[in-house]
């Protein structure tokens, strides 16, 4: 199988409007909504600053290197397809794996977020609690509203990649101007609530709050997943992804300094919903806080629409590689979407609120570890080619390429050893890691399947001409 005639499978329908907001859309969904007290209890808004600070610039120098492998390979897959070149088969699977896990974190991450969002608008959501999850209740009516969800974004992707994108730019104008509202509040009604530097935990709390940026700004890649889809020329397809991650980065730090502007972080962290909460101590109206609650929930909506792409479309391209049962490959007849790939990731997030609300951190930390991995390896592959393939075309091509090569492995294999053992903000056992070590098996298992059955698939092709 060619590049080529994967990326000639789907139709090209996404202008240059529609890749940006699918990006941007996805980098600033409901995070900065349920997350902002959280970070600013734990590094002060300095701290958090200084946290997305740091995490912006990885993103965003990694963002480059994708912005000219994008360029050079458009085809659905992304990372897939510049690791296989690269790395072959095994390489590619354990980047693809890695990313598919982050792209699901997303999902997973919404499917309980949106419960959570509405508890805070409807009067008596929280209704039948059926156990505890780590001490958080889960309640029927949150199993039922996040399974519900769960089908009908699936349904929305399933029915075709435009429809999608028309959903996700309604819903991303709504966030930016929730976000600018916060910000004009801060400026012309913040109190400035005193706190010590880094919120009086030091660099520790810096690096807590640095480790979650990753789930934070993951979103810019699903532009190179989308990119056999995109009607744009390489050129414009590369240069989206760096000012994708700019304005999401800015997003970021503005949410967290105007929150930060409304009252104490012990206060914030409180709050189910800490943005929602600062709206309504700045403009002291709770409409409005409610208001805001509604843009948190067109968040989450955002964020879901596009990792549900993003993640098919992963799978899909693994699938297609024979690395995945071959049936996750299949088309669509009349949508042109990978259907059983979509299916899969919905089925897997129905379950999701089974499990409750204390769920979101477990799947941000452990998600995040999976992100930076893949990016690790999109940059190795970003080496292997510029020595092995010198004269491949890169419609963009970095200057001083091994420069920002160099840069983005640093900054890349600092943020993976934030996660492990030893680290101030290691994950935790048995919750995070045992995420980790049920993707590492599960993928293990399908890889070998799929090895075993293409193996037998092709034994068979052979033996009429014996």
């Amino acid at each position: 199988m060619s590049d080529q005639s994967t990326h000639d499978k789907f139709e090209r329908v996404l202008s240059r409007r529609d890749i940006f907001v699918l990006a941007v859309g996805a980098m600033v969904g409901w995070g900065w909504i349920i997350q902002s007290g959280y970070w600013i209890n734990e590094g002060g808004v300095d701290g958090s600053i200084l946290a997305f600070v740091l995490g912006g610039l990885m993103v965003s120098v990694v963002g480059l290197i994708y912005g000219e492998l994008a360029s050079a390979m458009p085809y659905v897959g992304g990372e897939h397809i510049y690791s296989l070149r690269a790395l072959g088969s095994f390489g590619s699977f354990v980047c693809t794996w890695a990313l598919v896990l982050g792209y699901v974190g997303v999902v997973v991450f919404e499917v309980v977020a949106f419960p959570s969002a509405l508890a805070y608008i409807v009067p008596g959501f929280n209704a039948i609690q059926l156990w505890t999850v780590a001490g958080e209740p889960v309640y029927a009516t949150w199993v039922l509203v996040g399974g519900v969800g769960a089908i009908v974004m699936t349904f929305l992707n399933y029915r075709g990649v435009r429809p999608a994108a028309q959903f996700q730019t309604l819903l991303t104008v709504v966030i930016g101007l929730a976000g600018i509202t916060l910000i004009i509040g801060a400026v012309t009604n913040g109190t400035s609530p005193s706190s010590p530097p880094l919120g009086g935990v030091g660099v520790a709390g810096v690096f807590t709050v640095a480790i979650m940026t990753p789930f934070m700004f993951v979103g810019f890649d699903v532009i190179p997943q989308a990119a056999g889809e995109a009607d744009v020329s390489p050129r414009t397809l590369g240069i989206l992804i760096p000012i994708a991650v700019g304005v999401a980065a800015l997003f970021y730090i503005a949410v967290i300094w105007a929150s930060g502007q409304s009252m104490a972080a012990s206060q914030l962290v409180e709050s189910s919903l800490p943005a929602a909460a600062a709206m309504e101590s700045l403009f002291d109206s709770l409409l409005i806080g409610r208001i805001m609650a509604l843009a948190g929930i067109a968040g989450i909506l955002t964020s879901w629409n596009s990792f549900l792409l993003g993640a098919s479309r992963a799978v899909y391209a693994l699938a297609e590689s024979g690395m995945l049962p071959e049936s996750l490959s299949e088309i669509h007849p009349e949508h042109n979407t990978p259907k059983n790939a979509l299916l899969l990731i919905g089925g897997l997030s129905v379950f999701s609120p089974l499990f409750g609300e204390q769920m979101l951190i477990w799947i941000v930390n452990a998600s995040g570890l999976g992100l930076v991995l893949a990016w690790f390896l999109v940059v190795i592959s970003f080496f292997v080619l510029r020595r092995r393939e010198p004269n491949m075309n890169r419609p963009l091509k970095l200057p001083y390429g091994r420069a920002f090569g160099a840069l983005a492995l640093i900054l890349t294999m600092f943020f993976v050893g934030l996660y492990l053992p030893g680290a101030p903000s290691a994950l935790t056992w048995p919750f995070e890691w045992g995420i980790i070590v049920f993707w590492t098996l599960f993928g293990a298992c399908m890889y070998v399947f799929s090895g075993d059955s293409a193996s037998q698939t092709k034994s068979s092709a052979k033996e009429p001409n014996r």
